[in-house]
């Protein structure tokens, strides 16, 4: 009688006693152990469709250009469109940003910009060359694509103004596609990419898909210069 009243009790405690131990938390590490990391969470991930490609005209006004325009330059700001444009940054994502351009050339750009953004070409970044104080080098060395900024041009010979004077020269990623001239690289970090040949992100190269947009609305690329201005594209040719 007695042996079968100790598996009755052992029969009641066993069960409670296997539940007690799977409900208990794990036990601490040992002094001087460390515990084990848990593996992370899968990443997600997004499986919809990118955003679709988005553009906007506005007038300009005086402040819009208060730090790269004056009274004596060649256009004034009634003649000038700000640009707010999608495009693929060097990161893979979509961001928008803003340009200043002549409003004949408006349509044209909106139409660059729109191949650019389906082919997912990367830019570093756009923002008006005024968040420079109208400073090209300033720009040029923060990798901005800019359009107007009234400014002479810079060459050898007489001075002249620059097609971005009037609104109708871009510079596209000038660290990747600098301006070689008189033995000088603009900006300086662009000596990096002064060999062509190179494979690298952001390149305006011949038949690649930067020139080929700019030439399909007709534009001219300062790669073909005599003094290669690879970030330069104008539709007036200079």
């Amino acid at each position: 009688m007695r042996r079968n009243r100790h598996k009755l009790i052992l029969g009641v405690l066993l069960p409670a006693l296997v539940t007690a131990a799977c409900a208990a938390p794990p036990a601490s590490p040992a002094p001087g152990v460390t515990a084990p990391t848990p593996p992370p969470a899968p990443a997600a991930t997004s499986t919809g469709p990118p955003p679709e490609f988005v553009a906007s005209v506005a007038p300009v006004t005086g402040a819009d250009v208060a730090q790269s325009w004056r009274p004596g330059c060649p256009v004034g700001p009634n003649q000038l469109d700000l640009l707010t444009l999608s495009y693929w940054g060097f990161d893979a994502q979509p961001h928008t940003g803003t340009i200043v351009v002549n409003r004949t050339v408006a349509k044209d750009v909106v139409t660059v910009f729109r191949s650019l953004y389906d082919q997912r070409f990367p830019i570093r970044r756009m923002t008006p060359v005024d968040a420079y104080g109208g400073d090209d080098d300033r720009s040029m060395a923060d990798d901005n694509t800019s359009g107007f900024n009234c400014r002479a041009a810079v060459a050898t010979g007489p001075t002249k103004w620059s097609a971005h004077a009037y609104g109708q020269a871009i510079d596209i990623n000038p660290v990747e596609n600098p301006y070689l001239v008189d033995g000088a690289v603009l900006p300086p970090a662009g000596a990096a990419y002064a060999d062509r040949d190179r494979d690298h992100p952001g390149l305006a190269v011949p038949d690649g898909p930067l020139v080929r947009a700019f030439a399909a609305v007709g534009w001219s690329w300062g790669g073909d210069f005599r003094a290669p201005d690879y970030q330069h594209f104008s539709s007036t040719g200079g």
